[in-house]
């Protein structure tokens, strides 16, 4: 992973000179600066709209008792597209604003996750997914070994074993005094 980034860091700088100093010889550099600027104030506009409406939809499947999982999904795209917006250069401007679109958000989520859940690191549950007691299993459950279910009491402490001991202190924190 480490060569990939370290080749992205020096890659992308370099290719964005390079569409600098072109679109730059093609209609000078000050509409190329004010293209830039337009393009974040632009992007930054629609980041805002679609990103409200990513909270709502979230909010919504929340209260219907669904878990968002897409929603989510689809505010950390958005969350890079805004990102990539505000790194100056038309390449990843360019990138930024495709990922506003919400059918290509939509499928570099799923292409995220995907590639997320087969290496191991991310596991997605849902209340919807079928447990191991239902005899069918989800596609969303991923990671070793298995579920465990359980319940948990609470069990009320005797009054005696809650009271201070003369040092003032918890015997649940400094443990019992002597």
């Amino acid at each position: 992973m480490a060569p990939i980034i370290l080749l992205a860091l020096i890659t992308v700088p370099l290719i964005e000179i390079a569409i600098f100093i072109e679109v730059g010889g093609l209609i000078g550099p000050l509409p190329t600066i004010a293209l830039v600027i337009a393009i974040a104030i632009g992007g930054t506009w629609l980041l805002r709209r679609q990103g409200l409406g990513a909270f709502q939809r979230a909010q919504a499947a929340i209260n219907r008792g669904e878990m968002p999982v897409a929603d989510v999904m689809d505010g950390f795209v958005l969350i890079f597209a805004a990102l990539l917006m505000v790194t100056p250069g038309l390449l990843t401007d360019a990138i930024g604003l495709l990922l506003l679109i919400p059918a290509l958000r939509r499928r570099f989520g799923q292409a995220v996750a995907r590639w997320a859940m087969k290496r191991g690191k991310v596991g997605i549950f849902g209340m919807g997914d079928a447990g191991p007691s239902s005899g069918s299993s989800s596609p969303y459950r991923r990671g070793p070994g298995p579920i465990i279910e359980g319940k948990a009491e609470a069990v009320e402490e005797p009054a005696e074993a809650k009271k201070p001991n003369d040092k003032g202190s918890s015997p649940w924190i400094g443990g019992p005094s002597s």
